[in-house]
């Protein structure tokens, strides 16, 4: 049953100057249940109907039919309307459990497809706790919107192509050996590429040969290609390690280097529509009506840029999957090469890059300094799941030593800790990471969801893990009612999450149904022989299939013990 439609219709003869749908937006959730489920502010009709906002209300409450409602009532300039409880419950369980893990399902986005560009480490390097935003963030938004029908296409835009190879394959032939990469691929390429750094200020006939060996890798030179690829596949060995551990896969490995043959097709459009002009020897398109600097397309040394190689996969992804939204998860600084894409995009013709959209996030902190590989504040992503890992080990031995499965579990609760904490904060806030915070069981944590999750199995357990009925729930218990509450905003939390592109619109909504479990689990005894047992047990299953479910959007495993 939907609520807000109920109450829509029992003020619509009241409110006879007012479209249902104007009534539809004016409805407020109220602070707290004791001040009912759903409000109807009267201030806006004040000076209409010359009255004040608290008579409107009053006035208003007189001619509503309240039969479908346990009361409705004038609250000051409030008309306030209180839920049947018992048929709310049956209503809102009853669809939970008949629907499980799909509760929230939606045919919203009819099949469309939708890329996303996420993670996108640089080959030879490591993966650091940077990366960790745009990977975790993409992910969740993949699992949001398939479960609301569109068909994402999760897509590592890896660094693999630029000048840094050329550096790369000289220190490699300088100083490197095929035993040390294949042990150690990351560390010891990354080794080889900081030695170069170092000695090239006294060697400066180095760049010369690092040059070289770029340009005979642009040009196909089969010794510099065999080593490019070499690199390449080796690297992507370790990050797919990293990947496994956080549970992501992807659709497309497509990265840089894939798109060296498509950008001469971008420039001859360009070219073709008049829109490539000099500038101090190098090619822009001017963006000044869209108050933007001018993009610029080539260097006057005739090398491409970001932006040739972006719009070339732009319309290579429009090509392939016929896209109906294309995201892009990248860091906030790169706002402004986003704009310029969409805006050269639309010069060049293509009213598709309306469908692009950039999803910015802020940065992690550490001490509430910037990382960065530079000046070596690099915080290993690796490291930093071993150590959550390490730490949920040593909380699961403190308060469950007997824990049958506990290195599995030990798992699920460290790397889901850093991935949950990750996607609570709002992506466009940047935060300072603590690990001691992000592992702890209480607090507004993942292992804080991920016990609340636990707990409700344990219960089901303990009751014989009954076979409850999905229909005929009707628990009329007030101690229950945030929780039921909240139940039935889930579906409603989904949608907001993809449309708003925020994951943290999951993880605080699980935060929240946790608490509100929680407390009803310290105030009320579940597992006590009456008649209301099997809607009690109903409301524990439904809690712990839609923590569940919320946890898997974020990417989070959900333990039945811990």
């Amino acid at each position: 049953m939907d609520y807000k439609q109920l109450v829509t219709a029992a003020l619509a003869p009241a409110l006879p100057d007012f479209t249902k749908e104007a009534i539809l937006e004016k409805l407020e959730q109220p602070k707290t249940s004791k001040q009912g489920d759903l409000a109807f502010p009267t201030f806006t009709l004040a000076k209409t109907l010359h009255k004040a906002p608290q008579m409107i209300a009053s006035d208003i409450v007189e001619k509503v039919d309240d039969a479908d409602f346990e009361k409705v009532v004038a609250m000051g300039p409030y008309v306030n309307f209180f839920f049947k409880k018992d048929a709310f419950a049956a209503d809102i369980l009853g669809q939970v459990l008949s629907a499980e893990g799909h509760f929230g399902d939606s045919k919203l986005g009819e099949q469309g497809q939708v890329p996303i560009d996420m993670s996108s480490p640089n080959i030879a390097k490591p993966i650091s706790m940077g990366h960790l935003r745009s990977t975790v963030i993409g992910n969740s938004l993949a699992n949001i919107l398939s479960k609301l029908d569109y068909q994402p296409v999760k897509i590592n835009h890896l660094g693999d192509w630029g000048t840094q190879f050329g550096k790369l394959i000289t220190a490699y032939k300088m100083w490197g050996s095929e035993a040390e990469v294949k042990a150690d691929p990351i560390n010891n390429l990354l080794k080889y590429y900081v030695r170069f750094h170092k000695e090239d200020v006294d060697h400066p006939e180095m760049d010369d040969e690092a040059r070289e060996w770029f340009k005979k890798l642009e040009n196909g030179d089969e010794e510099a290609t065999k080593l490019w690829s070499w690199f390449r596949s080796e690297s992507l060995k370790a990050f797919k390690k990293i990947y496994k551990r956080l549970d992501i896969d992807f659709d497309s490995f497509k990265g840089e280097a894939f798109y060296n043959d498509k950008m001469q097709e971008v420039v001859d459009i360009l070219e073709d529509k008049h829109l490539l002009q000099e500038s101090q020897g190098a090619e822009v398109v001017d963006l000044s009506k869209y108050d933007l600097n001018p993009a610029l397309i080539k260097k006057s040394d005739g090398a491409t840029l970001y932006i040739t190689r972006d719009l070339a996969a732009a319309i290579y992804r429009k090509r392939t999957y016929d896209f109906v939204q294309s995201l892009y998860v990248v860091g906030n600084e790169q706002t402004n090469h986003f704009k310029q894409l969409k805006a050269v995009l639309t010069e060049m013709g293509f009213d598709w890059a309306d469908e692009i959209h950039h999803i910015p996030f802020g940065l992690i902190t550490s001490g509430g300094k910037k990382l960065s590989t530079r000046s070596g504040r690099v915080i290993l992503l690796d490291k930093v799941l071993d150590d959550a890992v390490s730490l949920a080990h040593e909380q699961i031995e403190a308060k469950n030593p007997d824990l049958p499965n506990k290195d599995e579990v030990a798992d699920a609760v460290g790397i889901g800790a850093v991935v949950f904490h990750d996607l609570k904060n709002e992506r466009m806030n940047s935060f300072d990471f603590n690990l001691e915070e992000v592992v702890r069981f209480e607090g507004e944590t993942g292992p804080y969801v991920q016990y609340a999750h636990a707990r409700a199995e344990s219960i089901l357990r303990k009751a014989g893990s009954p076979e409850i009925a999905t229909t005929d729930q009707a628990l009329a218990d007030p101690a229950a009612w945030d929780t039921l509450k909240l139940l039935s905003e889930f579906p409603a939390t989904v949608v907001r999450a993809s449309t708003e592109y925020e994951p943290s619109v999951v993880a605080k909504y699980a935060i929240h149904l946790a608490k509100a479990f929680n407390k009803y689990y310290a105030n009320t005894k579940i597992l006590v022989e009456d008649d209301d047992l099997n809607a009690r047990l109903a409301l524990v299953k439904s809690v712990s299939i839609v923590l569940k479910e919320a946890l898997r959007l974020l990417g989070v495993k959900a333990p039945d013990e811990m």
